[in-house]
């Protein structure tokens, strides 16, 4: 079972790739400021429990975790512990986070090598993210590393960074009507290095613009993550 657990909601943006983002977008058409940061009525998911006393999410659930935040968002210092006390607590479970803050998680959780449940995964949109982040996010003491280079802006090379302590790069464009052009010929590049080093990749999303054999195509919403998965099919 996968489960989205989002414990907070509100970001700021950090970089080029929060130009348009998406959690900006959907509070601003509902009248709310994305750039407040609150804790959810989800805080607790998790360890919830049914009228039998038993965790309402069974054993293997996955959970999404921030999506529409950043686990290590500094007004959530004071929160975060006890999420990782669940987080401890449901080690039948596996937590899958996304950070633009790779520099701050030693800060966040010292001990993060006792995580075995715990993914934080890291995104890098262009080269000069991927230079900042890999540099600082691939030293960590991490015991699950991954990249999501989502909106891809650019073609990447990754070559100085790549090695076996990476189990997953995945690359996604980006959504909403001001969506910036993704071209596949970078997204083949991806995959072409991840193949070289025997790292697994996935190409999650085309974004609303995909650049194709030199046409733009407009793609829906709602067929941006089934026409990713068909695109390296044999």
């Amino acid at each position: 079972m996968n489960v989205t657990y989002n414990c907070w909601h509100g970001c700021h943006k950090k970089s080029e790739g929060c130009l348009n983002c998406y959690v900006y977008r959907r509070d601003e058409s509902i009248g709310k400021d994305a750039s407040v940061i609150y804790k959810t009525k989800a805080f607790k998911l998790p360890i919830c429990k049914n009228s039998r006393g038993e965790y309402k999410y069974p054993s293997g659930t996955v959970f999404f975790m921030c999506f529409s935040s950043d686990f290590l968002i500094e007004e959530a210092d004071d929160w975060r512990k006890e999420v990782l006390d669940m987080i401890k607590e449901r080690s039948d479970c596996h937590f899958f986070c996304i950070t633009k803050r790779p520099e701050r998680i030693m800060e966040c959780i010292p001990n993060i090598s006792d995580y075995d449940n715990l993914s934080i995964y890291c995104t890098m949109e262009n080269q000069r993210q991927f230079d900042l982040r890999a540099a600082i996010y691939l030293k960590l003491p991490l015991k699950h590393k991954g990249i999501m280079i989502e909106p891809m802006l650019e073609k990447i090379d990754m070559s100085k960074y790549l090695d076996e302590t990476i189990e997953e790069i995945s690359c996604g464009g980006e959504s909403g009507s001001n969506a910036r052009v993704l071209d596949f010929n970078w997204v083949k590049d991806i995959r072409e290095q991840c193949i070289k080093k025997g790292i697994r990749f996935s190409f999650h999303q085309t974004g609303a613009k995909l650049l194709v054999n030199g046409k733009i195509y407009n793609i829906p919403r709602h067929f941006q993550h089934s026409q990713a998965k068909k695109a390296f099919k044999d």
